[in-house]
């Protein structure tokens, strides 16, 4: 659908399709990857503070400084080593543009995230999809040639599959002179940052969320962490579209939330474990799971199409994911919930894989 008012690039764009975001009516929400536990206590009391109406009068601190210190703090780095940025996605899309948009092609996994090729498109960046393996895992050897970058979540998404480091370190040695971008919203799930990584290596850029591990989704917060010149790059794109991203209750929450490793440690240790009960109970219902580091699992029922599954439970108010996709489209999304959430759902697919004809 086009409008003559839109510009030729606009009405070519096919934006995003996030997931569903129900109002009204009171579901087990299961679709969006969120956190089903609280944020910290320390971001909590952030809210209770009286002072914080004082501070809408007047323009945050554009370089978001405290914030960055608190994010630098906690991965070993230099404030000088972070970004900031209205969630991940505009992180993201600052990379994109500030690195991406060259002759060569960008490289990222057949099976990924879909705002890349947004953003390819978005931007008119050439792209090439190396394609998983047959397991969902990422064929490094795939990234080599002439390109204009490379960009993976780690985990993967929407498979959780996880790239370990010696993995990570092949790929950027692959791509010496451009831009590597590890996107690691689910990496507290049990996995190991590259962020360390980073001292050595010029061409790294790792992104984080708040979304997910930290509760802090509807905060809409994210950051990345490389060596200077990349940190550089972002904020010229940045204060060449708005220069005070981030609101100046969203950099005290923010900060609270990242300096209390406690409570990130015991929530997402309470999201692994559900994780791994109810990995072992979807297999024991008739469904191949892949291996998952992250808040959710991709599984594929046998004996029900997926899609059938995804319309039954919907009836039944319980909202997963399905992603009518090449190579997917035979597989559900599962995020993480609470214990009470995820037994409903397991005993919802039983009954409703029971019922089918044999």
């Amino acid at each position: 659908m086009s409008n003559p008012f839109w510009s030729p690039a606009l009405a070519q764009l096919e934006p995003y399709v996030p997931g569903e975001q129900p109002r009204g009516r009171r579901l087990i929400k299961l679709n969006t990857n969120e956190n089903p536990y609280p944020p910290s206590p320390r971001a909590l009391e952030v809210l209770a503070d009286g002072q914080l109406a004082d501070a809408l009068r007047r323009y945050p601190d554009p370089e978001s400084s405290d914030l960055r210190a608190a994010i630098a703090s906690r991965f070993g780095l230099d404030a000088g080593q972070v970004f900031v940025g209205n969630g991940s996605d505009e992180v993201l899309a600052h990379s994109f543009y500030s690195f991406f948009r060259r002759d060569e092609p960008l490289l990222f996994p057949d099976i990924t995230y879909s705002f890349y090729p947004v953003y390819c498109q978005l931007y008119g960046i050439e792209y090439r999809t190396p394609a998983l393996r047959d397991d969902f895992s990422i064929a490094v050897k795939e990234y080599a040639g002439p390109a204009a970058g490379a960009i993976l979540p780690n985990p993967n998404a929407p498979s959780g599959r996880y790239l370990p480091l010696a993995d990570i370190e092949r790929l950027l040695q692959l791509q010496p002179e451009r831009v590597v971008v590890i996107d690691e919203a689910y990496i507290d799930f049990g996995g190991d940052s590259a962020a360390p990584l980073i001292d050595r290596y010029p061409n790294l850029l790792v992104i984080h969320t708040l979304s997910k591990s930290y509760s802090l989704a509807g905060l809409r917060l994210g950051f990345a962490l490389g060596q200077e010149h990349l940190i550089e790059g972002l904020n010229r794109t940045k204060n060449s579209f708005n220069s005070y991203p981030i609101d100046a209750i969203a950099q005290r929450l923010a900060a609270a939330a990242i300096g209390d490793g406690t409570h990130l440690a015991a929530c997402c240790g309470k999201v692994i474990a559900t994780r791994e009960r109810v990995t072992q109970a979807l297999q024991a219902l008739a469904f191949d799971v892949v291996p998952s580091k992250a808040n959710f699992v991709l599984a594929r029922p046998r004996g029900i199409d997926a899609e059938t599954l995804y319309r039954e439970l919907r009836q039944r108010d319980i909202l997963v994911r399905y992603f009518n996709k090449p190579r997917i489209s035979e597989y559900l999304r599962i995020s993480i919930g609470t214990d009470s959430e995820m037994d409903a759902l397991l005993r919802n697919c039983e009954e409703i894989m029971g019922s089918q004809p044999e």
